[in-house]
């Protein structure tokens, strides 16, 4: 692949990969000690969901800022050593059973992790020309199909045979080993600094916000980008419940005594079909356009998310899951390719600055919400539903805006540059 004939790219990639597993691995053993120890308040899984999106809340206003006036590069590295660091201080407070302190330390490992994100993508933006964005979103969802394949199963693997404690340290490494990857990276100084040198002192509240504010300026300037990132609201809602639904579903409906193995087969088949789905997504954009591709696959997911509320056979429900993974796929390849042709790389971090609140406030409420309402007040069907209602709201809303806008777009921007956020 001609990505990585770029060894920038290459060793980014094994960082992303290297660390996005160990997290995986970290995180669904611990959902599953939370469920095996406190079996009947499944709400403890929900919270610990929770401080995965909550930070997002708490740190939004800084991390695009910070993403394009400060060095990406420090950012992304001192980001995984954080995390590692703070890792060793979670590993003590399981092994002591502190499961408040254990929370406190999820939230704050998660809201150093928001810094990393805008930073990556925006040094990832840097070092790949704008016809290899499609194919640098399709080789991250196949990176994504293969974390589903195997991140749950390891993560049940270690759990069972090694514990929670060896879960944890291997989340830890990854951190120190991504830190590592990075740090041996060279970029461009335009690519780490675009918007010219600057030190943290220099920055202050009124500074960053109104840099913030720009953010919104910015996408409120494209009406395409606009209208794609009003959905991401409704998403962040959906993937909330979709977090822990299909854990529960098994837990609490099709197999309560083999729920981890069948909940490690859902990312199992899920991953399969993200594979699948990664290497058709390039060819049925290329085909029949991002629009035409984004707008069928979310019906089609609304359409399969209402059936698998009514699926009682374990088998069904994951080959049904299979065929999810498969149209989710192109969608998300959609989003990850399109997203980089429409930003500047200098306006980059402040645009995902108001993608990922919009995502994790919409996440946080859902979880909030799942938290009080089930099993209490909704049903694991009534779920399904209202997910696929959910599904079906988005599909619609970018049926009716995006097909103009896009023709728009490209008609005006054919030969002119994206325009970028005036550096203050």
């Amino acid at each position: 692949m001609q990505l990585f004939k770029n060894l920038t790219f290459t060793k980014m990639f094994l960082a992303n990969f290297t660390s996005q597993l160990g997290t995986v691995v970290g995180n669904m053993a611990f959902v599953f000690y939370l469920l095996d120890h406190f079996s009947t308040q499944p709400v403890y899984a929900t919270i610990a969901e929770l401080m995965y999106s909550l930070p997002t809340l708490a740190v939004f206003l800084f991390v695009g800022v910070l993403a394009d006036k400060l060095d990406r590069k420090r950012i992304a590295m001192n980001s995984d050593w954080i995390r590692a660091g703070l890792t060793i201080l979670l590993l003590v407070a399981v092994h002591q059973e502190w499961i408040t302190a254990a929370f406190c330390i999820l939230f704050l490992r998660s809201a150093v992790s928001k810094f990393f994100v805008p930073a990556e993508t925006s040094l990832l933006q840097g070092i790949m020309r704008e016809d290899q964005y499609v194919q640098a979103a399709g080789l991250n969802q196949s990176v994504m199909g293969i974390f589903m394949l195997f991140g749950t199963g390891l993560g049940s693997i270690f759990y069972t045979y090694l514990g929670i404690e060896a879960a944890i340290i291997i989340d830890g490494v990854s951190f120190l080993v991504s830190g590592l990857l990075i740090a041996r990276c060279r970029f461009e100084p335009e690519v780490r600094l675009p918007n010219g040198p600057a030190k943290l002192g220099d920055l202050h509240i009124r500074s960053i916000a109104r840099e913030f504010w720009q953010g919104l300026t910015y996408i409120r300037g494209n009406r395409l980008l606009m209208a794609i990132i009003s959905g991401f609201l409704v998403f962040g809602l959906i993937n909330g419940v979709f977090a822990v639904l299909p854990i529960f579903t098994m837990k609490y409906k099709l197999s309560p005594e083999h729920y981890q193995t069948y909940s490690a087969l859902i990312t199992v088949c899920l991953g399969i079909g993200y594979l699948i789905g990664s290497a058709a997504g390039p060819t049925l954009i290329k085909k029949f356009s991002k629009v035409s591709v984004l707008i069928a696959g979310l019906m089609l997911s609304a359409l399969f998310t209402l059936l698998l509320g009514f699926i009682n056979e374990v088998w069904v429900y994951l080959a049904l899951v299979l065929v999810v993974g498969v149209i989710l796929a192109p969608v998300n390849v959609v989003f990850g390719g399109w997203l980089p042709e429409l930003v500047d790389p200098g306006s980059m971090g402040r645009v995902s600055a108001w993608i990922d609140p919009l995502m994790m406030l919409g996440q946080s409420v859902s979880l909030g919400l799942l938290a009080i309402a089930f099993p209490k007040y909704v049903s694991i069907e009534m779920l399904y539903i209202l997910l696929g209602f959910c599904i079906l709201a988005v599909s619609s809303y970018y049926w009716f805006v995006l097909p103009s806008l896009d023709r728009r777009y490209r008609a005006k921007n054919s030969h002119t540059p994206a325009a970028s956020i005036s550096a203050e």
